[in-house]
């Protein structure tokens, strides 16, 4: 007998009115979970990817402790890398350091393809494995996006300020567009395979273009991104834009062939209204506020929840990742809260 999956976040993504506003948290898997503390005691992130059935019930955790709506798929932004000829690690306390950083054009042309079948078999079999056997909620499938990824690469791990990305954007802006048309097609490839193996949303996260000016936007990143989501757009699955303080992209992510935009806590649904994004909206709780008491949790909830309900076209989320502090009680406490309060 065939799984019933409940819809509401497809429909809810779609722009249509449901009976309760759906809710799921950026890295809901992991991080705050004692179950998966207990695993990584064995294993790495990428060691935990790379074995489907570990990877799925990290993947599913959540739907089953929190109530929440979709699941994530449980890994990295990093995982295409590798097979295109970045030498990356996961370090602790630190994140992804890059051992051969892009400094130069040939850099870039040494870059291969990925091929998702041969190179991360192990991404599709997870997503395949909870798709046809384990959720009956949607799973969200996902990529870092070009601009993020490239800092990375140049930088050669997380930066404060992103000087050596921006020195080579603006000054070889030839070898900037090569690594973003490679770095595109990489994505293009990868998230097409999530969605044949069964994801039924995308994310892409942007997380570090906002800082980025407006103008710069337009110039070094907006065409390939129009570019990507075009040719994502052809498979009718949702697609979301999500990105930490950019605030001042929120109208050119809004003409991008994007369904929905992703707000970090420090712009709420009515001032993105007002600022003329009509996209369907995503967030946007600030997670720090999840470590203080339930009544000041809930007071910044329902003006959240208000506003959201106010405006329509939404969906809950919190304004960055869940945080290793926060309790899981908290995270199924607020679920509870959003689907009964939102209720029609």
């Amino acid at each position: 007998m065939s799984r019933k999956i409940n819809t509401t976040i497809l429909n809810a993504y779609r722009g249509e009115e449901t009976e309760y506003i759906p809710a799921w948290y950026m890295r809901q898997a992991g991080r705050s979970q004692p179950e998966y503390r207990e695993i990584k005691k064995k294993y790495s992130l990428f060691e935990i990817t790379h074995q489907p059935e570990l990877c799925a019930y990290v993947t599913r955790l959540p739907v089953e402790n929190y109530g929440v709506d979709a699941a994530i798929l449980y890994k990295d932004i990093m995982t295409p890398l590798q097979p295109i000829g970045v030498d990356v690690e996961i370090k602790s306390g630190i994140g992804p350091v890059i051992h051969n950083p892009i400094t130069t054009f040939q850099d870039v042309e040494k870059l291969g393809e990925i091929n998702p079948t041969t190179d991360v078999p192990y991404v599709l079999d997870t997503i395949r494995l909870l798709t046809e056997e384990q959720l009956d909620v949607p799973l969200i499938g996902f990529s870092g996006a070009p601009f993020t990824l490239a800092s990375y690469m140049i930088e050669g791990g997380p930066s404060k300020n992103y000087t050596k990305t921006k020195a080579l954007m603006y000054r070889e802006p030839a070898t900037w567009f090569a690594l973003m048309d490679k770095l595109a097609d990489m994505i293009i490839t990868y998230v097409e395979a999530q969605i044949e193996a069964g994801v039924k949303v995308v994310q892409i996260f942007d997380s570090w273009v906002g800082s980025l000016n407006a103008s710069d936007y337009r110039i070094f990143i907006k065409p390939v991104m129009t570019r990507i989501f075009s040719e994502l757009r052809q498979h009718q699955v949702p697609l979301i834009i999500f990105g930490v303080g950019a605030r001042h992209l929120l109208l050119e992510w809004n003409d991008l062939p994007v369904d929905v935009i992703g707000l970090d806590w420090r712009t709420s649904i009515k001032e993105a209204r007002e600022m003329g994004v009509t996209k369907v909206v995503q967030g946007n709780l600030d997670p720090a506020i999840l470590l203080s008491k339930w009544e000041t949790i809930e007071e910044r909830l329902k003006v959240i929840l208000d506003e959201g309900l106010e405006q329509g076209k939404y969906v809950f989320n919190l304004g960055h990742g869940v945080t290793p502090e926060i309790e899981p009680a908290t995270l199924k406490k607020l679920t509870e809260y959003i689907h009964t309060y939102t209720k029609a």
